[in-house]
């Protein structure tokens, strides 16, 4: 049996993945742990090898897979082309960042003269079989950084994509089969989550579980792994924070381009500003401006807004403009929607008793809370049951300093807007945001465990 891969474009068929049931994930799962020794026992330096020859096939079939990527999630060609640009070069990094991974020696002595006579070799080895689970916004980057650092670690990989942007998710496994990587150390499975997810995460060849995607399927998750390790990035509720001292050129344009790039698809999107009511009309009237200048349609025309991932992913960002308006919000673009296509939306006037102030939409609206003191900016950040970015816009570097500190996120921006940033850059959660913490470096030191060996000297 297949499933058909539509494009939430216009509906067309793009191509079909085998529909696998239980027993063909049991199959993939030996297959891994029987390629684990082979793969582990390998030196670092020739599983470098296999990542940089895929990191060049990936660069050579760019064209073709940002192609097939914008079909497949409507995300705008460019930025399609720019994600796999991206990837290459985070595979090329985890190469050499898996290079750089190194055991240590403990003396006894340091500790006390009972112990002088021993000696600790502390050991980095891989977890065993991990299971990469990506979301559809960055089929290519998000599952890269899962697999690359597992694999160049000495894991071996069973990679889960979205069923939206599971073409491209293939596409980039296939690079690295052309690559030459040993058969069985990386396999991709295909199927509907609501079938077999629940199997693929609580089976019991699984060491490690990596996932990307919303807060209740990873808490879902949390709860099934039990014992066993995982690494969650989640939901997001981004604040960006407008201080009566900042540059509102820099903060609007910031903002816009943080908002609504990908149609708001994006866990580290900004999905609301908190602005200190002094300065908010002025703001405002600067995010507008640049708001109705976005351009909406086909990814493949040059614009920032594009169909959603599907319709009922727009009827919910449709329902909470709703609740919004219900409940006193101003509209100060136009409120529209085509099937899966909602047209960039600015809010007003959003209170805290509105589903938006607090409900990440993953869509092209923006509400605007004003507040009258930086403390209560603050206190309405921190309320947020998420805990992923947050920005702050202010030229005074001790308030910068201030909200940096006390901000409940895993990473706060100055001046800037919230982002994933450079692949070799923690990345992290916090609350209902995540569990653990990425980035290259340190996803390679999450997907390896210590093994200590004492001896007496």
């Amino acid at each position: 049996m297949e499933i058909d891969v539509l494009s939430p474009i216009d509906g067309s068929l793009l191509g079909s993945v085998k529909k696998m049931f239980k027993e063909d994930v049991d199959n993939i799962y030996v297959k891994s742990r029987n390629s684990f020794k082979l793969w582990k026992d390998l030196s670092t330096a020739k599983r470098s090898e296999y990542m940089y020859k895929a990191s060049e096939i990936l660069e050579k079939n760019k064209e073709k897979i940002a192609d097939i990527m914008s079909k497949e999630i409507s995300k705008p060609y460019k930025d399609s082309m720019i994600e796999v640009e991206r990837t290459v070069g985070l595979i090329k990094y985890s190469a050499e960042e898996g290079m750089r991974i190194f055991g240590e020696v403990i003396e006894g002595k340091n500790y006390d003269d009972s112990s002088k006579t021993k000696v600790a070799i502390v050991k980095r080895e891989p977890v065993g079989v991990v299971l990469a689970i990506s979301p559809f916004n960055y089929p290519i980057n998000l599952a890269a950084s899962k697999i690359v650092p597992a694999l160049i670690s000495g894991n071996t990989v069973v990679f889960k994509p979205a069923s939206q942007g599971v073409l491209s998710g293939i596409e980039l496994v296939k690079c690295f089969e052309e690559a030459g990587l040993p058969e069985g150390v990386l396999q991709v499975v295909t199927g509907k989550g609501s079938e077999i997810g629940d199997y693929l995460n609580t089976h019991k060849e699984i060491d490690f579980i990596n996932f990307t995607g919303s807060t209740p399927i990873g808490e879902r998750i949390g709860m099934q792994a039990k014992m066993k390790p995982i690494l969650l990035e989640l939901g997001g509720k981004d604040a960006a924070i407008v201080l009566e001292d900042a540059d509102l050129d820099k903060a609007s344009k910031d903002i816009v381009s943080g908002a609504f790039s990908y149609s708001g698809q994006r866990c580290t999107a900004i999905k609301r500003v908190l602005v200190i009511d002094k300065i908010a009309d002025e703001l405002i009237l600067k995010i507008k401006e640049k708001v109705s200048k976005l351009r909406v349609g086909n990814p493949f025309d040059d614009v920032e807004i594009t169909p959603l991932i599907d319709e009922k992913s727009a009827i919910f960002v449709e329902e909470l403009i709703n609740d919004a308006i219900s409940k006193g919000a101003i509209a100060l673009t136009e409120i529209k929607r085509e099937k899966n296509l909602i047209y960039p939306l600015l809010l007003d006037k959003v209170t805290e008793d509105m589903d938006i102030a607090w409900v990440e939409p993953f869509g092209p609206v923006l509400p605007i809370i004003r507040v009258k003191t930086e403390e209560e900016a603050l206190e309405i950040a921190n309320k947020s049951e998420y805990g992923l970015q947050s920005s702050i816009f202010t030229n005074n570097i001790d308030k910068a300093f201030k909200f940096a500190n006390n901000l409940e996120v895993g990473t706060v921006h100055i001046n800037n807007k919230t982002q994933r940033g450079p692949d070799n850059f923690p990345f992290l959660g916090i609350k209902n945001s995540g569990a653990g913490v990425q980035g290259i470096r340190h996803s390679i030191l999450s997907m390896t465990k210590i093994k200590t060996i004492v001896i007496d000297m």
